[in-house]
């Protein structure tokens, strides 16, 4: 891998940021706006429910942290889409440019937005509704870790589909986190399911880590296998959509899809 092919993957991503304000508002607006929301929701929930439990830490944390996943796979399928949407993407490899380089690019583009959006949210949710991440303790690594490298998961992942069936599935990208948060307990205990969404949950890394978060949010320091477990997870599905995407990848090289790719490609 030469490294110099990935920086300018991240260049090209870099140079479209730079070149158009209406790619840089995304990466800060709609999560600030997301903390904004919920943070005045759990407020609200704070003074009616008289339970003397503090929302805060829990829903707004739980905002936050699957905000900032879904905001890692995007990451990773925006920069596949602007090769998409500009037909660049057949001009990549006319280049030595790999696979796996071209793969690291979208990768560390999503490590550059992703941060950005963390840390607008972090800002927001500490200076409007007093959250700091640091009251997780040093859990939040590993929360922040997990949910990387699933980010990375489903942005991998969803470039294959899209891959495979063409610039028309990229309608079934976008509601892929909408779709997982049910399973994975973002704002209520896995208990409160019935067997057979548990039985998908313990599949996701990112059930885990919110488990983890609202045993902190209890007061009660979590067990550090189920972060483990999630982390275990989380790298052993990242292998899983590598895998899936250099079979698509090679798929498309040999029927020559990679030639015909347009808006029109849908098998």
């Amino acid at each position: 891998m030469k490294l110099h092919r990935v920086a300018a993957i991240v260049m090209r991503q870099l140079y479209l940021l730079r070149g158009s304000p209406a790619r840089v508002l995304p990466l800060f607006a709609w999560v600030a706006v997301d903390v904004v929301l919920w943070g005045f929701i759990t407020r609200f929930l704070d003074r009616v429910s008289g339970a003397g439990f503090d929302f805060v830490p829990m829903l707004l944390g739980a905002v936050l942290l699957w905000d900032y996943l879904a905001r890692v796979m995007q990451g990773v399928t925006m920069a596949f889409f602007e090769d998409v949407w500009t037909r660049n993407f057949l001009n990549f490899f006319a280049t030595p440019l790999t696979i796996a380089e071209y793969v690291s690019g979208l990768v560390a583009t999503s490590i550059m937005t992703s941060v950005v959006g963390l840390l607008v949210m972090v800002l927001v949710a500490r200076a409007a509704f007093g959250l700091s991440l640091l009251a997780y303790g040093p859990p939040l690594a590993g929360f922040l870790a997990v949910l990387f490298v699933f980010g990375i998961t489903l942005g991998v992942l969803g470039t294959a589909i899209v891959l495979r069936l063409g610039p028309a599935a990229e309608w079934l990208i976008w509601p892929i986190p909408a779709l997982l948060s049910p399973f994975a307990g973002v704002f209520y205990p896995l208990s409160t399911l019935p067997s057979w969404m548990r039985a998908v949950s313990r599949a996701l890394p990112p059930s885990y880590v919110f488990e983890a978060l609202r045993e902190i949010a209890a007061g009660r320091m979590p067990a550090p296998q189920g972060l483990l477990a999630g982390g275990g997870l989380a790298v052993a599905e990242l292998a899983l959509a590598a895998w899936v995407f250099a079979r698509v990848y090679r798929h498309a090289v040999r029927t020559g899809l990679l030639a015909r790719y347009s808006a029109e490609t849908v098998s």
